[in-house]
């Protein structure tokens, strides 16, 4: 069997990057414009390619809409993963996922888990069940940390609720927060934990 040559390699890690070039370049774009919003020649434009060229990459616009949401998953999944330490209290716990989330959805250049906030529904159902289980796995580290939050007595009540409703209310800072001089991460993080652990 032959080998591939040098240049054949070199040219697959171009495409490889080109292709995380318009990911990323459609993520701001979806994020900005909404998924109907952002055509695929602004997309083009973009990352200054004619207008057909994502078309060698992706079969469709919603083949990058898909892409945006995997890696917006995949980074995800992986620095929640990165936080969790069973040897931390379960408020403690709590702090560390709540820091990491809200750098996953309003950090600078973090626009794909946002884009999969407001864009989920523009998925087709194939798309969505494919993306479920991952999804599925990162509430499932949530759920697991809120179970702690009321073993332990931090939280009462229906602790799948109590996922929902942390989730959902960091979620939808998406739309509304602007920082304001002096607001960091840590400080950020502090205010979201004392509203909810008081």
């Amino acid at each position: 069997m032959a080998r591939p040559s040098k240049d054949s390699k070199a040219t697959s890690k171009n495409d490889d990057g080109r292709r995380g070039e318009i990911i990323r370049a459609a993520a701001k774009l979806f994020r900005d414009k909404g998924y109907d919003g952002a055509s695929m020649r602004a997309i083009a434009n973009a990352v200054g390619m004619q207008c057909g060229s994502p078309f060698y990459h992706f079969a469709s616009k919603q083949d990058i809409l898909v892409a945006v949401v995997e890696e917006g998953l995949r980074q995800g999944l992986e620095k929640t993963r990165a936080v969790v330490d069973s040897r931390l209290s379960a408020d403690a716990q709590f702090r560390a996922l709540v820091k990491v989330h809200l750098s996953i959805i309003l950090e600078p250049g973090n626009d794909f888990i946002p884009v999969m906030l407001y864009n989920w529904r523009c998925l087709d159902a194939v798309h969505q069940r494919r993306l479920i289980a991952t999804k599925d796995e990162y509430d499932a580290i949530w759920q697991e940390a809120v179970n702690r939050l009321n073993a332990e007595g931090h939280l009462g009540g229906d602790t799948q609720f109590a996922r929902l409703m942390v989730l959902g209310a960091m979620n939808f800072m998406v739309s509304w927060f602007k920082p304001r001089k002096g607001d960091n991460l840590d400080n950020l993080t502090d205010r979201v934990v004392q509203f909810f652990l008081g």
